[in-house]
């Protein structure tokens, strides 16, 4: 059961987002400021934000055999479309895309926790999860499990199904061995790894369909196992 049954009602069957969505974001692009923004607020929320809200309210159910304890939330997974310039060279205020994410509830965490991820933006949307910025100490942990049960790691990314529907672990690499671990350690192309998710990419016009909830709830199912697997390895 939905943890919001009676928000859920709110928010209509999800029936693809419109044109206009993109559309949207794509002019967003070319007119990233604040002034123009307020000007088509309306346009945001009507047809990029409550299309999402939709999306979520309806993925919810078609994740509770897998992701019970997964917070889908219309209100509270997606991203806010406000950049946080402050540290960036890039001071355009506006993200030119729409996402959510989305982890099993619990407390706040400072670090990231592993979880799925559904973003669309115009020329490219993607479906999928894992853990995009581990910290330091999450590294370590998810490193030691791989040193220490290989076969458990391996079992769940080398899983046929696993693999026709994503191929190997994505994220960027150490070129030399993590500290602690020889190079030639067998296991040394997964130790460097310094992110560990995988995904789909689909074009633009995927997202217009009803039915890309239901392309965003198999792979999402599909992504579980690592997600579970990367949970007990930060925990232990």
């Amino acid at each position: 059961m939905s943890p919001h049954p009676l928000e859920d009602l709110l928010y209509p069957p999800f029936a693809g987002f419109p044109p206009e969505a993109l559309s949207f974001l794509r002019r967003l692009k070319r007119n990233n400021s604040r002034p123009w923004f307020q000007k088509h607020k309306d346009e945001y929320e009507e047809n990029v934000r409550f299309p999402m809200q939709c999306l979520i309210a309806s993925l919810g159910p078609r994740m509770a055999d897998v992701a019970a304890d997964f917070d889908f939330d219309p209100k509270k997974s997606i991203f806010r479309i406000y950049r946080d310039t402050r540290f960036s060279n890039n001071k355009t205020p506006y993200k030119t895309n729409i996402a959510a994410y989305f982890q099993a509830r619990g407390k706040k965490s400072p670090a990231e926790r592993p979880g799925l991820y559904v973003g669309i933006e115009p020329g490219e949307i993607f479906v999928g999860g894992g853990l995009y910025m581990p910290s330091g100490e999450q590294l370590k942990s998810i490193r030691k499990s791989i040193a220490e049960k290989p076969d458990e790691y391996l079992s769940v990314i080398e899983d046929p199904a696993f693999t026709r529907m994503f191929g190997e672990v994505m994220g960027d690499r150490l070129v030399k061995a993590p500290l602690g671990y020889p190079k030639d350690h067998p296991m040394i192309a997964h130790l460097r790894l310094k992110q560990f998710f995988v995904g789909k990419e689909f074009g633009e016009e995927e997202c217009l369909k009803p039915r890309f909830v239901d392309t965003v709830a198999k792979y999402s199912a599909g992504a579980m196992p690592m997600i579970r697997w990367l949970e007990r390895a930060v925990k232990g």
